[in-house]
């Protein structure tokens, strides 16, 4: 069974820094393509980032420059380096694996970031 565990979430002061990693399981890790998502207090689930399979990366423009996606295949593990964090990235961020060419996703039951002084 498809398995996705975030940690890394918690306070840090606005410009401060945190590292998010999503462990997975139950998968072909390598083949799948990743996904960071955020979803604010009142607000809807926003993509982030996301990383393929090839390691193709995209981000939202919120977060080009300070935000980084990568994954370890060797490790079934998904990372989101965030840098110069501001109150606006406080969230519930969940991590998603997405096989490419069908509709099968998981998702993972998230971390929260909060960024507050």
């Amino acid at each position: 069974q498809a398995q996705l565990v975030e940690s890394g979430g918690g306070l840090v002061q606005p410009g401060g820094s945190l590292r998010l990693s999503c462990v997975a399981s139950g998968i072909i890790f390598s083949i799948y393509n990743m996904g960071w998502y955020r979803q604010a207090p009142g607000k809807q689930r926003e993509l982030v980032a996301i990383i393929t399979s090839g390691k193709i990366t995209n981000y939202a423009d919120s977060v080009k420059g300070r935000f980084t996606i990568s994954r370890d295949n060797a490790k079934n593990t998904m990372y989101l380096q965030m840098n110069s964090l501001k109150p606006e990235d406080t969230a519930v961020y969940y991590c998603k694996a997405i096989r490419p060419g069908t509709p099968y996703n998981t998702w993972g039951q998230g971390t929260q970031v909060t960024v507050s002084s």
